[in-house]
């Protein structure tokens, strides 16, 4: 799931689909002003690259290390990815709420994918 953001980020950044930044608004507001828009852009990549290093760190350590790295590793994306609750929740929601991305109540579903993901890794410490 996280690859295909990574990808939709990288070639088709507009899309609506699989996270991309189509479904805010700005996104098209942006390309009107071409100094916004290389700076939302160049925002946008960096998120792809920072997912990127994530997905391939996350293969090494599956495949190399013992139970107790697998442990923390999983406790460290439960605390990383709980983070978005901090600040991108209260912010997307408030977006959502004003009309600012299209689906509406695109924030909710993103917020329920995000809690499956920490359960899911909450799981894995406790098996």
């Amino acid at each position: 799931m996280e690859a295909s953001n990574v990808i939709t980020l990288y070639f088709f950044p507009g899309s609506k689909y699989a996270n991309g930044v189509g479904i805010f608004n700005a996104w098209e507001k942006s390309k009107s002003d071409p100094e916004i828009h290389n700076f939302v852009k160049y925002l946008v990549y960096w998120v792809a690259g920072t997912k990127l290093i994530f997905i391939l760190l996350l293969i090494v350590i599956i495949y190399v290390a013992d139970a107790q790295t697998l442990t923390l590793t999983a406790t460290a994306l439960v605390i990383s990815i709980a983070s978005f609750f901090w600040r991108l929740f209260p912010l997307i929601r408030k977006m959502d709420a004003d009309g600012q991305i299209t689906p509406r109540n695109y924030s909710a579903a993103l917020g329920w994918m995000i809690l499956v993901f920490i359960l899911v890794f909450l799981v894995a410490i406790f098996i």
